[in-house]
């Protein structure tokens, strides 16, 4: 019988180990739901936003502002902003945070420290998405029901002016804080590049690989922004160009978009199907690789990543059979299942 030595057996011992630090590796850096945290009433929700300077959550939930604490969970206040509350936006070196709400349509300005109201301004109708511009320390928010963009004085609380006539379903917005903020028009699957100085159209761009335009964050180093489709996609848009230079496929019903800068990595949350975050890495400006589908829950779809801890938080409730449809409610909403109502930690 032939002796076999050992040193043979090395190459494939050497494999094995690898192999197996490989899949523990994979298996420990997985994404999955950790912690799911209550959020009393059951209200209608819509964005969630982070601020981790001040490891502050923000989320809207009916006609409130519910704020956590990021680093216990812990409900540390709530901010009264108007019916069908829409969004936050901090604006940390002033010390103000501002709200949008449709009622018909306002942006609640308020304290960061004490989380009192300072004042109230009148905007157009349905102010949907709500931005902080740094370079021109303005607020803008999307009006949906006026069809306009309205630009807020930050310091001041004055309305600085509008962009008026957009002819469209208003969406989500991005600074990239060099003097342009852009701009989502979902029925018309365009993306908007605005003056923010002068207020003004500068340029509209199509996405004809993208069905109706919703979520928007963006990447100032590489100058792209990503924009998650409600079709089921996600398009990176050069904003030299106005070319669209990356898709990648992702679920239905996406309404929220995040970019880390520190890992490279873009999040996307869709409420279609089971519900889901999805993870992409940046490889190069124009490449980006699937890290990961993590399986949330139907009907969340909005979300806010913790950029100092590298959590996103998604907001959801469980719903009831959609009723039928009737006349002026051609597709009328599933309603909440009372005392679901929750925002689910998604991590490592």
């Amino acid at each position: 019988m032939r002796k076999i030595k050992m040193r043979s057996f090395r190459p494939i011992f050497r494999w094995l180990t690898l192999f197996t630090v490989f899949a523990s590796t994979l298996a420990a850096g997985a994404y999955h739901v950790i912690k799911t945290i209550p959020i009393p009433g059951d209200g209608r929700w819509d964005y969630v936003a982070a601020d981790s300077e001040g490891r502050r959550l923000y989320i809207s939930h009916n006609t409130e502002i519910v704020v956590l604490d990021l680093d216990s969970g812990v409900i540390v206040g709530k901010i009264t902003a108007g019916e069908d509350t829409h969004g936050a936006a901090i604006a940390r070196e002033l010390g103000r945070g501002f709200i949008s709400a449709s009622d018909p349509g306002s942006v609640t300005i308020f304290d960061l420290k004490t989380l009192a109201t300072i004042g109230r301004v009148r905007v157009g109708d349905d102010p949907n998405g709500i931005i902080y511009d740094r370079k021109t320390q303005r607020i803008f928010t999307a009006d949906r029901g006026s069809k306009r963009i309205t630009a807020i004085d930050a310091k001041t609380g004055k309305i600085a002016g509008t962009i008026e006539n957009l002819g469209g379903r208003t969406e989500h917005l991005a600074s990239d804080e060099a003097g342009h903020v852009f701009l989502n028009m979902q029925d018309r699957n365009t993306t908007l590049k605005l003056d923010a100085q002068e207020l003004k159209v500068m340029e509209t761009w199509p996405l004809t690989s993208c069905e109706a335009p919703s979520s928007m964050d963006i990447d100032r180093a590489h100058q792209r922004i990503f924009i998650g489709c409600r079709g089921g996609t996600m398009a990176v848009v050069d904003i030299t160009t106005g070319k669209v230079v990356a898709t990648q496929p992702i679920g239905r019903g996406v309404d929220a978009a995040e970019f880390d800068s520190a890992t490279g990595l873009v999040y996307f949350s869709t409420g279609g199907g089971d519900g889901a975050v999805s993870i992409f890495h940046e490889d190069s400006p124009d490449k980006y690789t699937l890290v990961e589908n993590v399986k949330t829950q139907s009907g969340a779809r909005t979300m806010a990543l913790d950029h100092k801890t590298g959590k996103v938080y998604v907001a959801v409730a469980d719903l009831g059979p959609r009723p039928d449809a009737e006349p002026g409610k051609p597709q009328p909403r599933a309603p909440i299942i009372p005392g679901t109502f929750s925002v689910l930690v998604v991590g490592q």
